[in-house]
């Protein structure tokens, strides 16, 4: 708590323990007059945060707020990642806010902060460049993680991960530059992306943008499917029959 915190909180104590108690709460407890907004914020602005915040204080006086309940609800608008409230003196209330750091977008109405937690962005628009991630409910933590371990593998080969799938039954795949999509699967995704590497250094990378998908969901190699084309052409040999 704050020097002037504690110095408020004497105060009032001081006061209430006085002769007159009672009248004096009743007489202090007046209305909430003021609302200060407080905290480094990038993606929000204090237009936004006021009409979020005022409807949470309105009615309320300033002795009877129960501020951790105020605290619980103010937790709830989209864009912050905690809150933190204090009385101050006369009849106001303070309102020190974090604002979440967006990392990713996240199954299309949300987005992802460092933790892999999702959180809404409407009406405050995302800002661009952001990856695009998705997955079952629960999975943002592992989505992004395995984004993250992805990304100095790629950028060795010159290519972005725009986005990245977490199907619901496990498969995985990603999409590089916007263009090219990869069916990497569920298992040996190590391997695979070891031939993917491979055959996009030796041949694929200088046809990228004739690929409409790479296909690694094969013992061996790697199958390719061509704009235009219905068929797939195998890269290299493959078991799969």
């Amino acid at each position: 708590m704050s020097k002037r915190g504690s110095l408020t909180g004497l105060l009032l104590l001081l006061i209430l323990l006085g002769a007159g108690g009672r009248a004096l709460w009743t007489w202090l407890d007046r209305p909430i007059e003021r609302v200060s907004i407080r905290g480094e914020l990038s993606h929000v602005n204090a237009d936004y945060l006021r009409s979020q915040l005022a409807p949470l204080v309105q009615g309320e006086t300033w002795l009877s707020a129960d501020l951790p309940a105020l605290r619980r609800r103010a937790r709830a608008v989209n864009w912050l990642a905690e809150v933190r409230v204090a009385r101050e003196w006369p009849y106001a209330l303070a309102f020190e806010l974090v604002e979440q750091v967006p990392v990713a977008r996240w199954n299309d109405d949300y987005l992802l902060n460092p933790e892999g937690e999702p959180f809404a962005f409407a009406p405050v628009l995302p800002p661009p460049g952001l990856p695009d991630l998705a997955g079952p409910v629960g999975s943002g933590a592992e989505v992004l993680a395995y984004h993250d371990r992805l990304v100095p593998r790629f950028d060795a080969l010159g290519l972005t991960i725009s986005q990245l799938r977490l199907e619901p039954r496990g498969a995985w795949r990603l999409q590089l530059d916007d263009g090219v999509w990869v069916m990497l699967g569920r298992s040996d995704r190590e391997a695979r992306l070891a031939r993917l590497g491979a055959a996009w250094q030796r041949q694929l990378g200088q046809q990228a943008e004739h690929i409409r998908y790479i296909d690694l969901r094969y013992p061996n190699g790697v199958a390719v499917a061509w704009h235009g084309e219905t068929e797939i052409e195998e890269a290299e040999n493959d078991d799969a029959g």
